[in-house]
Parts: structure tokens; sequence; C-alpha cells
């Protein structure tokens, strides 16, 4: 059977996507404290934060000011505000250390992030659990990222379940354009879950990392195909200004057809409704994983 709504498989993301930012830049990690011993010689902060992201398993040294060790203990799960810098040991050399500012446990942070409790199978209905029956036999989430609301008005969830399905599998729009779309509208609504969910997507179907860096970034991408300028044109223009100009229009009619472009368009407003509910319910990204998207300016 196909798997239905590949959209918000998070492929076991925990902790922020790329954690491999630049020493300098504040960002927030989620994971494991192990340690709290420092060996002989101070060669060793003595902590060690263990995290998972987009690439795969990592365990960085953490430095914690004083303040914070206090609260600090081994197998906490913690989310950590700081930044990556290098610090310079005798026997060791240069070690790439994440410098702490901020520390709460996960679970407490995660108590209060969303404005909507996270249901439970045994909170739910019949009506509700017949979704969730149809949810859980495609969704590596359970019932978290949108479902969680949508459970909540069950007739509605059924409907869009069937439509989501159709704009993930049955589209006329090849998959490289899909992926691409769903993608401008995460960031155009700084929507969390659905760029976790579809940038491995999209960069597995050929759209390149520097079209989709400069995308994260908020910049018109520089190097995209002109397939993709097209959809990226049109998409933006009409999710901005609520209109789109006969050249818009002319340029993505010529690598579209007309099927094509009335499910593009259906895409990216089905995809605004999510990141639209998802944004006003404060949903979060799942347990052990932090926002990949900053706000773009001015938002």
């Amino acid at each position: 059977m196909k798997i239905l709504l590949l959209h918000f498989v998070f492929l076991g993301i925990a902790s922020i996507a790329l954690a491999q930012a630049r020493a300098g830049q504040e960002i927030t990690l989620t994971g494991t404290l192990q340690g709290g011993r420092v060996a002989i010689g101070g060669e060793s902060t003595g902590w060690m934060l263990e995290y998972r992201d987009a690439s795969g398993q990592h365990s960085v040294e953490v430095e914690l000011p004083r303040e914070l060790t206090a609260r600090a203990r081994s197998g906490l799960m913690v989310r950590v505000t700081g930044m990556f810098a290098t610090r310079q040991y005798v026997e060791r050399g240069a070690v790439r250390i994440f410098r702490v500012t901020r520390l709460e446990e996960a679970s407490a942070a995660s108590a209060t992030a969303g404005r909507l409790p996270q249901l439970t199978l045994d909170q739910l209905n019949a009506q509700q659990k017949a979704l969730a029956d149809e949810i859980l036999k495609v969704s590596s989430v359970g019932l978290g990222g949108p479902y969680n609301l949508l459970l909540r008005s069950p007739e509605l969830g059924r409907r869009m379940f069937a439509l989501l399905d159709y704009l993930r599998f049955g589209t006329s729009v090849p998959r490289r354009l899909n992926e691409f779309a769903i993608l401008i509208q995460a960031r155009l609504w700084t929507s969390q879950v659905e760029w976790l969910a579809h940038y491995p997507l999209a960069l597995k179907e050929g759209v390149s990392e520097a079209t989709l860096a400069d995308l994260k970034a908020g910049r018109r991408p520089a190097s995209m195909k002109p397939d993709e300028a097209a959809v990226y044109d049109l998409c933006t223009e009409i999710s901005t200004t609520h209109r789109v100009s006969d050249t818009t229009y002319r340029r993505a009619a010529q690598v579209l057809n007309e099927q094509q472009l009335v499910d593009l368009l259906t895409l990216s407003g089905t995809y605004t409704t999510l990141a639209m509910m998802m944004n006003a319910a404060e949903q979060g990204v799942p347990p052990g994983t932090a926002p990949p998207l900053q706000p773009l300016p001015g938002k």
C-alpha cells in the first residue's frame, strides 16, 4: 500500500534541522544530556548532548554555565539554546562544542508548546476513532502534526485525508514541482512541520540544495530550473498579492497544462490551510525536534 501523507513523516528527525549550524549562530537543540564528570586535566566539559537531525545521530560536547549545572543531570531530555564554537584543549586540540545560554527540560517545554493538547486514542469518540484508525495505518508520527487538529473535526479530517491523498500521490503535477510548491508555502507561512517533512523529499525528487537554501533564507532562488521558476513565481505571486499577472500566468502555462495548473493551485491552497491551522494552534514539531525555519524579516 502506498504511503499516504508522506509530508508528515519525519524520518526520525529529532533536534534542529541541519545541526551543522555555523559557529556564532544561536540555535536551539533538543536531545539527551549525558555525563556530568570532568576528565582529569580538564580535557572535557563533562557533558555531551545526544541528538538527531536530518543527517542522522550526533553527539556534541556541551559547555554549561555554572548557574545551569545544578539543573543538569545525566539522562535528562533537555532543550538547550546557545551556539556552536571551538574549544582548544592541550591534548585533544580543537574540539567543536555547544555553549549553552539557556536550558529547560524538554517535557516541560513541550507541555506548553501548543494551544490544543495532544489527543490520545482513549480520548476519542467513535467518529474520531474511525479516522484515527485510518491515520495510524499509514502515519509514522501517530496522531501528531495536523492530525491533532483535524481529529477535532473528524468529518473535515476524513475529507482532508482523502484530498491530501490525491494531492500527494494522484496529482498530475510532476513530483519534483509538487514538493517544491509545498516548500514554497512552508516558507511563506514559516510552517515548521511542512518544511521538516518535505525538505528531504524535495531533495530526493531533484530540487537542488542551493535552490532550497535560497528559499529557506527568504530569497528568490537563483539556481532554479525553468519549470521551477515558473512554479515559484506563480505560487508566490498568488499567495502574496492574491492575483497573478498575465506574464506570470503565461510562463506557468508554458510548462504546465490546464489540469496541472488547477492541481498546483489547489495544492498551494491546501498546504496554506494546513499551515494556517498549525500556526494558529501553535502546533509544535515532534518531541526531540527543533524548528528548522527562522521567521522571515519583517514578518
